[in-house]
């Protein structure tokens, strides 16, 4: 595979020559290990682009697990001490541990997942148009780069959870088409664009891009302009994250309904009657006592009346059953 180079020496001994970076070619062979890593990620970035928001799940677990790596990577580059006295295999797993947490918090917890894609979208866009405008301009001092990133992932993190499908969709296209343009970079010039990236974020002069380079470079926007309208007419089309969560967690809790509402048949027992009650028609009058009374002491109008009213009873304790007799036993008149 032909490679290009920006400084090359002509013979041994000789000092370094600048020469034409369009013109000059080498040869050079690939490592096993980052060329697999690069086609690996070519394929996930494709993934990304074009079926991002149907892996929600997943593009904000590799959200947290690359913020967790970045985070890392930065703690080795500042502290070159605690570089040095680690081990490779050490500071892999610790590395790999972070990432792996962070991942784990940013899937579980949507709203913070979003809000690291949205920066990382800034960052992303923030740093291309950084470049390019690199290659016409010098762009000093360096507070200046530094804060359009800052900014931009700011505006870009607020408008991801204000639109949430809307900026998942740009961001998984985005971040799939800079995969696969960066994987194409390596094959074709080796990370020269971050190289451009350094360059600019630490005030040195940028080198300045080739034919193929700007091609290269050209793949990000085109592929994601077509990954942002295949997801929104195709394949994220009537999928939205927000529902899904909703049903999950109607689903659990009409099942914790349903369990709570069967329970165990209750022993039967024997029911008390009502306690009797007492009501205003209960209460007898004085003149229909009096009556009766009359017809004990035979001033009545006939004897079969008094030999009648001899059995009537009256309750005088409704509520305890007693039954107390109105009339003694009267004799009994024989005609």
């Amino acid at each position: 595979m032909a490679l290009t180079s920006v400084y090359v020496t002509e013979e041994p001994g000789a000092s370094l020559a600048e020469v034409d970076i369009c013109t000059l070619e080498i040869n050079m062979k690939y490592e096993i290990i980052p060329s697999s890593v690069c086609s690996v990620c070519l394929s996930f970035g494709l993934i990304y682009c074009f079926f991002g928001y149907r892996c929600f799940k997943m593009v904000m677990f590799f959200a947290g697990f690359m913020f967790g790596t970045t985070a890392v990577l930065l703690l080795y580059h500042k502290e070159p001490i605690l570089d040095a006295q680690l081990g490779v295999e050490t500071k892999a797993g610790i590395g790999l541990g972070v990432a792996v947490l962070c991942g784990l918090v940013t899937m579980l917890v949507s709203t913070m997942g979003l809000v690291l894609s949205g920066i990382q979208l800034g960052s992303v866009i923030s740093l291309s148009i950084l470049v390019i405008i690199g290659q016409f301009y010098r762009l000093t001092p360096v507070w200046v780069p530094v804060s359009v990133v800052l900014a931009a992932s700011i505006i870009t993190a607020v408008f991801t959870l204000q639109w949430q499908k809307l900026f998942s969709i740009i961001y998984t296209s985005v971040f799939g088409a800079t995969t696969v343009m960066l994987c194409a970079e390596y094959f074709v010039d080796a990370f020269q664009l971050l190289d451009q990236v350094y360059d600019v974020l630490h005030e040195a002069a940028p080198h300045p891009l080739c034919w193929f380079n700007w091609a290269i470079t050209a793949i990000c926007p085109v592929l994601s302009l077509i990954g942002v309208l295949v997801q929104w007419k195709f394949t994220a089309k009537g999928v939205s994250h927000t529902e899904a969560a909703h049903k999950k967690q109607n689903k659990y809790g009409k099942k914790y309904t349903h369990r709570n509402s069967v329970k165990k048949p209750q022993p039967y027992r024997r029911r008390k009657p009502p306690p009797l009650k007492r009501y205003t028609g209960d209460v007898l009058a004085p003149s229909y006592l009096q009556s009766l009374q009359e017809r004990q002491m035979g001033t009545g109008s006939s004897t079969s009346s008094v030999s009648t009213n001899t059995h009537t009873v009256i309750d005088f304790d409704f509520e305890t059953g007693s039954m107390v007799p109105l009339t003694a036993a009267s004799p009994v008149f024989t005609l």
